[in-house]
């Protein structure tokens, strides 16, 4: 249960360092720009630099390894599946031929150029996130959310979820280590059956959970949006930080273009 609490959590960020004592402004403003040149690129330069200096980052700031491994996992796993469907569904030039099954299967350069920068779009795009979210906590990200004047609907949601998703987590545990207990997971019909009841209870109390937030707000006079404290203007230290970053950022985009 631990293990899966440290997943979600964000209480790394609550650490003292020059990343999370920076403004959550200034640091959504450069990550948005990273995404933005991450998403952009047409190379895969970029991108694997980008995640490359963010995983740095996050060792020089002694995030555990363990966890940033773990976070990565899950994203790693779809990179790697996009780069080889692309590389067998795609492209025109054999580059390999394998048989499975009696079918012939033949990789193409093109279809694994494509699949490559795919996949470092998203290693560049889960290492921004995984930064940001490892250096500011969740209610300082929502705060410089609705400051950016994002829908105030899709902010809410997001607090919504992210508030409730530890509970179902607990609860989630709670029944899988019941039915282990009882030999729920002893073979292959076994578990299956035991998943398909698991997936259900915890859409069941998913469902009750909404219903019990919203008559909770009705009753606390919820008015379409929940009120958050206006943040400070911006000062010149995080003004010049938020140029420069964005400077680089811009440069280093057009020169892994060849723009430059």
């Amino acid at each position: 249960m631990s293990q899966s609490f440290e997943l979600f959590s964000d209480i790394f960020a609550f650490r003292d360092n020059a990343l999370s004592r920076l403004d959550p402004r200034v640091k959504l403003a450069i990550a948005a720009a990273g995404l933005m040149a991450v998403i952009l690129s047409s190379k895969v330069y970029l991108p694997l630099g980008i995640c490359a200096c963010c995983l740095a980052t996050l060792l020089l700031l002694r995030m555990p390894a363990r966890l940033v491994a773990l976070r990565l996992m899950l994203p790693l796993g779809i990179a790697a599946m996009v780069c080889v469907m692309r590389a067998f569904l795609s492209g025109s030039t054999p580059m390999a031929t394998f048989s499975i099954a009696g079918r012939q299967l033949t990789a193409t350069r093109e279809g694994l150029a494509s699949g490559g920068l795919i996949a470092s779009r998203v290693l560049g795009s889960v290492g921004i996130m995984l930064l940001l979210s490892m250096v500011t906590p969740a209610h300082k990200i929502f705060v410089a959310l609705r400051w950016a004047r994002m829908p105030k609907t899709w902010v809410e949601t997001a607090m919504m979820m992210y508030r409730y998703i530890f509970a179902l987590v607990d609860h989630t545990s709670e029944i899988f280590v019941a039915q282990k207990t009882r030999l729920g997971y002893v073979g292959f019909k076994r578990s299956l059956s035991s998943m398909g009841v698991l997936a259900g209870a915890v859409m069941e109390r998913s469902l009750e959970q909404a219903d019990k937030t919203h008559e909770a707000m009705v009753a606390r006079c919820y008015k379409d949006s929940l009120p958050v404290g206006e943040p400070a203007s911006l000062g010149r230290h995080e003004t010049m930080i938020t140029a420069v970053f964005l400077a680089m950022i811009t440069s280093a985009w057009f020169l892994a273009e060849g723009w430059l």
